[in-house]
């Protein structure tokens, strides 16, 4: 038929009643949509999904929860622990695709969580669950009855020790949507992160926090990772990185200190070290300071991970900080790339960058100037901004420079 008289009603975005999922998947679940959630293991993914299940049968709809992993005794303990229990979630505990399809026909569900994809099987099929062919073939059996029943369908899969989706590429293609949830086993900070969206876009971040009663939603996890200090401490810095379109502050710690062993140590986390190497170079060639016979330390708080260029600059004032024993300005954040010139380079939504410092009470913040040369000052929304062009003036302006600390 002549796609203007295609109806689209049918495939209107349903909230899934968890706020940042529906943030990056673009407004909710489609239905008929299939959906692939990876992350390692114990990241949280069954603990999440279980609470988007319950939230769309609170609302009336039909879920049926389909675990390959656990018994249904143990998904209903986890339930119970998290108030996941309701009259419209169907639980069952099924590793065989013939029996699985029987179940869907039975409740028929408008949204559908199978955990995990690699231990469904499927008979007639050569291969031991897991295997490329019986993934393929459970796979593409579920995306047709989604399909065909206009069912939301989320399948969870498994990631290899290089953190990429375990199984056949094709896996990826077959569905509308690849979600990679994310986090550190040392922290309670999650990431969910759209890597294939064919319903909205693919630069979208959300955050949750795992706790004792669940998984929740945290709509501004900025506080996560900022430490509050009672006065302020040499080598510390605040970054503004961009998470999808959020912006997200987080804090740089540094040490420098005098090595005690022939080799130097180098060691970093939650930044990039082939970055924080550079950094160090630039320091010592284009800011005066001797670098190459001291231990490094860099850090985040909170287990933040900033691996974008933007960061550059904090990392650096960091260490010149802590090189000098001597704190930043209070209520100061950085954001700039350093070239190899030493040069600041403009980093991409600078004005939201700058908007979410502000709100969030800093006073001051250095970013690259716009012109070829020279130091410019503005206020934007009480946030005063000061536009430097290379990293030798951005330390002298703050006073990083001279004798330098020598423990």
């Amino acid at each position: 038929m002549p796609i203007g008289q295609v109806s689209v009603e049918e495939s209107r975005m349903r909230t899934s009643g968890v706020a940042e999922l529906d943030r990056v998947l673009g407004g909710g679940l489609v239905p008929g949509a299939a959906i692939l959630l990876a992350g390692e293991p114990g990241v949280g993914k069954s603990t999440m999904l279980l609470e988007v299940a319950a939230q769309t049968a609170r609302g009336r709809r039909r879920t049926l929860y389909l675990t390959g992993e656990e018994s249904a005794s143990q998904v209903r303990l986890r339930a119970d622990r998290t108030g996941a229990v309701h009259d419209e979630l169907y639980l069952a505990a099924e590793t065989d695709l013939g029996a699985l399809l029987s179940h869907i026909e039975e409740v028929r569900p408008e949204l559908i969580v199978v955990d995990s994809v690699q231990t469904i099987s499927a008979s007639g099929v050569d291969g031991v669950p897991g295997g490329v062919s019986q993934v393929k073939e459970v796979a593409a059996a579920l995306i047709r009855v989604a399909k065909t029943r206009n069912i939301t369908t989320v399948l969870v899969g498994h990631v290899t020790k290089e953190g990429s989706i375990a199984g056949p590429r094709v896996l990826e293609h077959l569905v509308d949507v690849v979600l990679h949830f994310e986090g550190d086993r040392n922290s309670r900070f999650r990431m969910l992160r759209a890597v294939k969206n064919r319903f909205g876009p693919v630069d979208e971040v959300g955050c949750f926090e795992l706790g004792p009663d669940g998984i929740e939603a945290v709509s501004d996890p900025t506080g996560l990772f900022v430490e509050h200090h009672a006065q302020q401490v040499p080598g510390t810095c605040v970054a503004v990185s961009m998470e999808g379109r959020r912006p997200l502050l987080a804090e740089v710690q540094a040490l420098v200190a005098m090595t005690q062993s022939e080799k130097v140590r180098r060691t970093t986390s939650g930044v990039d070290s082939s970055r924080v190497a550079m950094v160090l170079a630039i320091l010592q060639q284009h800011g005066g300071m001797k670098l190459s016979d001291r231990d490094v330390f860099v850090a985040t708080v909170g287990g933040a991970k900033i691996l974008e260029p933007a960061t550059d600059l904090a990392v650096a004032l960091a260490l010149a900080s802590s090189l000098h024993h001597r704190p930043p300005p209070a209520g100061l954040v950085a954001m700039g790339e350093i070239g190899l010139a030493g040069e600041l380079r403009r980093v991409r939504d600078l004005p939201q960058r700058l908007a979410e410092a502000a709100r969030l009470g800093f006073k001051y913040a250095v970013v690259p100037t716009k012109a070829a040369a020279g130091t410019r000052e503005s206020m934007v929304d009480g946030l005063k901004v000061l536009e430097v062009p290379d990293i030798a003036t951005t330390l002298q302006m703050l006073g990083f420079t001279g004798q330098t600390n020598t423990r």
